[in-house]
């Protein structure tokens, strides 16, 4: 029983250590990861100013994680496809498309929750 646990707990460790490896590798290396938290701040200073119920700002704080989780998967896709090959296909090019689209799906998400709480 003590083992089981224990090597739960490892597994643990070795998985928030692989995720925040793979967020410090994004955060290095994707202008457009940074440039998404900093809307994120900006999102969530103004949650936490305007008079919003706490489901309107759980709804807007969860939508910017949702938005900075996309850019990592779409980080994911695009660096799997380069290092698959470098030549240009016409399918990387809409593998990495789609990925970008899941980006801005998400972030229009995001932008309609704010219109629809701020319009009432």
């Amino acid at each position: 029983m003590i083992a089981r646990l224990l090597a739960e707990l490892a597994r643990l460790r070795n998985t928030a250590t692989w995720s925040w490896e793979g967020w410090a590798a994004s955060w290095r290396n994707e202008k457009s990861l940074r440039q998404w938290f900093a809307v994120n701040i900006a999102s969530a200073a103004l949650a936490f100013t305007l008079d919003l119920t706490p489901g309107e700002r759980a709804l807007i704080l969860a939508l910017g994680v949702l938005l900075l989780a996309a850019e990592l998967m779409n980080t994911a896709v695009e660096e799997v496809v380069d290092y698959i090959s470098t030549d240009h296909d016409p399918r990387a090019k809409r593998a990495k498309d789609a990925a970008s689209a899941a980006v801005a799906v998400t972030a229009i998400a995001g932008g309609l929750a704010w219109l629809m709480i701020l319009l009432g």
